[in-house]
């Protein structure tokens, strides 16, 4: 067994005798991770100590909710704040929505719930706020968002890109309760809702839960759909123009096809 340690600076990489595989050029970008075509290059090492994978995060559970030590306060956030603030009221946010709405108030059995999506997970505040929970937690960033994904992964949480226009890449029934923040308002501008929500249903365990945050024009027509494919909406609240809506896929199967089986059978 042979263990291979990744070096510390790049003097390793100008002291080979064959630069193979060679160094990617200056301005290849080394954050590049969405449909990018792979090179057979190795990025430089960075050395300036205030960039991302220079050094270390804090230890666990420190991490989860420390500011990576790359953000600066001359970064503009999501949310439009300094980013190390926009970061800390994120997870603020979501550490009161979790304890003082979620765990309690709609009607979730927490037991019963082990898979967990977020599908628009920013800084991977709603993870982080679950972390005392017996969950796992996948924090999707959508492709036409801010690219969030290293402050997710520098937290120790997982996560992922992906085109919610295109279909998720798992097996059915894969997950126990989907949340989306304020992301259908925004993607019913790229594509339609009902295929979206059809694949909703289809990663979804019958009697899983989908929490929606979202407009009240957006939050209507999610109902609605999902009220067209028999599930149960358990809870809508409305609050200065946002609706919550919580809602169960039922154990519904349709009548005709089981009828038409029988007959064939």
């Amino acid at each position: 067994m042979v263990i291979f340690k990744k070096p510390t600076s790049n003097g390793c990489y100008s002291n080979r005798e064959k630069p193979e595989p060679p160094l990617c050029d200056a301005d290849d970008d080394p954050n590049a991770a969405w449909n990018i075509t792979l090179r057979a290059c190795m990025h430089r090492l960075p050395t300036n100590k205030s960039v991302r994978g220079a050094r270390w995060p804090e230890l666990w559970p420190e991490r989860m909710s420390a500011a990576p030590y790359w953000l600066s306060h001359s970064q503009v956030g999501v949310y439009g704040k300094p980013a190390p603030d926009d970061f800390a009221a994120d997870e603020e946010h979501w550490n009161h929505v979790v304890n003082s709405s979620y765990l309690a108030g709609v009607g979730i059995d927490w037991s019963n719930v082990r898979n967990v999506m977020d599908m628009r997970a920013v800084y991977g505040g709603f993870a982080a706020a679950l972390k005392d929970m017996n969950v796992w937690v996948m924090n999707v960033v959508p492709v036409d968002s801010a690219d969030t994904l290293p402050i997710i992964y520098e937290r120790g949480l997982f996560g992922m890109y992906h085109d919610w226009c295109e279909s998720f890449s798992t097996y059915p029934r894969s997950y126990d309760l989907l949340h989306a923040d304020h992301l259908f308002s925004k993607l019913k501008k790229r594509c339609k809702l009902l295929p979206v929500m059809v694949e909703v249903d289809r990663i979804l365990r019958p009697e899983g839960k989908l929490i929606v945050r979202d407009g009240r024009d957006t939050a209507a027509e999610v109902e609605s759909i999902l009220r067209s494919l028999h599930w149960e909406v358990r809870m809508t609240v409305s609050k200065q123009g946002e609706v919550m809506l919580c809602a169960e896929k039922t154990m519904w199967r349709p009548k005709e096809v089981e009828k038409a089986a029988t007959t064939a059978s």
